[in-house]
């Protein structure tokens, strides 16, 4: 099976912030020829892509790959009731996880609460009292050299988590951690340092402006890019076929129609706040606007169960869920990174499956999430 050659030297080179001349001397060949590669005219040597992977700090197959159509297979599709169906899948596909059992490919649909975990967190160490109370002393249960490689990550998509995993699985010894916070709390614990990076879906109510005023505001002028990690899609969760024709937020206020909301600084808050004003309904008239819940799932647990009408989540989720969606926006989902933490490894690595088209196929498997610029730096804001 024949394809063409791909690749993404150009979005890694501007991911780090070289010039085709600066990459070229790291590299050993000429900028013109650095040129090419990236315009896919010419394909380099064996020796000149082991150089470019390098240079990039990634891996060769992260650079270039063959655009082939992937294999099919047929699989048995496991239920967890035995009396049951699993629906078969409609227009759009169903993501599976996938195993050979007994010699045979079964096939576990990702729907529902199927389609995340909740997981004990292995520990890195014992803390106990040290020198103040902001002062553990903690006993390693690793090498110190491992847990170096360790990024920290807070945000509240659960796309995070997957992006963690599909990392970790691609770049062996590279470990994520994901805190679950909102975009504003992310923002916060970047700036105090606590977290290599912080994701944010927010819009600058006055300017339209995505993400940047934000860290502009609460990160004191700190020096930070922006990476793109997708655009998804915001919007109204509500209960399969939308039984009560929920079309926009006007709807929210209609007798009988109760929402959940989410927390102060969430994005998902902001932008319910946002349409509202715009439509001229008060947050007073929705029933259930003072109804909190912490994250994107337990507003489409919410729906799922039957506690809420509506809420403001994404449409990946709403998917998820098996959920009727009504669209609202477009956002842009990034990653504020701090300048000064680029050059350690563990988060070159990291940033650097953003090209692993593996890693970006299971972003963009969800659905209503756009991966075109996946690993895009989209703003730079100087100290």
């Amino acid at each position: 099976m024949s394809g063409r050659l791909r690749n993404r030297v150009r979005e890694a080179r501007l991911r780090l912030g070289l010039s085709q001349q600066e990459l070229a001397a790291r590299t050993g060949v000429t900028r013109q020829a650095i040129g090419a590669i990236e315009a896919g005219t010419m394909a380099p040597s064996a020796a000149v892509a082991l150089r470019l992977a390098r240079a990039l700090g990634c891996r060769v197959e992260d650079l270039f790959w063959l655009d082939e159509e992937p294999p099919e297979i047929e699989a048995e599709v496991v239920t967890i009731d035995p009396g049951e169906t699993e629906p078969a899948p409609g227009p759009t596909p169903v993501r599976c996880a996938l195993a050979r059992v007994g010699g045979r490919w079964v096939a576990h649909p990702l729907r529902g609460e199927r389609a995340f975990a909740t997981e004990l967190v292995p520990a890195d160490g014992l803390a106990r009292p040290g020198s103040s109370p902001r002062r553990w002393r903690v006993r390693l249960l690793d090498r110190p050299e491992d847990l170096a490689r360790t990024v920290v990550i807070a945000g509240c998509s659960p796309e995070l988590s997957l992006w963690a995993r599909a990392a970790e699985t691609t770049h062996p010894g590279l470990r994520v951690r994901r805190l679950f916070a909102n975009s504003v709390t992310a923002l916060h614990l970047l700036r105090q340092g606590a977290v290599h990076a912080a994701g944010v879906h927010l819009v600058d109510p006055a300017t339209g402006e995505e993400n940047a005023p934000f860290a502009r505001r609460l990160l004191g002028g700190q020096a930070v890019v922006l990476v793109h990690l997708g655009v998804w899609e915001e919007g109204l969760v509500v209960a399969p076929g939308n039984p009560l024709g929920v079309r926009g937020v006007t709807d929210l206020a209609r007798p009988g129609v109760a929402i959940v909301n989410r927390e102060p600084g969430a994005g998902a808050r902001l932008l319910l706040e946002q349409c509202l004003a715009q439509a001229g309904v008060p947050p007073a008239a929705v029933a259930g606007f003072d109804r909190e819940v912490p994250g994107h799932l337990e507003v489409a647990r919410a729906v799922a169960g039957g506690q809420a009408d509506a809420g403001v989540s994404t449409a990946s989720v709403a998917a998820a869920y098996g959920l009727g969606f009504v669209p609202l926006r477009a956002v842009r989902y990034d990653l504020v990174v701090r300048r000064e933490y680029l050059d350690e490894p563990a988060v070159q690595a990291l940033l650097g499956t953003l090209d692993n088209r593996w890693v970006r196929a299971q972003l963009a498997a969800l659905g209503g999430y756009d991966t075109t610029r996946t690993g895009e730096v989209v703003a730079e804001l100087a100290g």
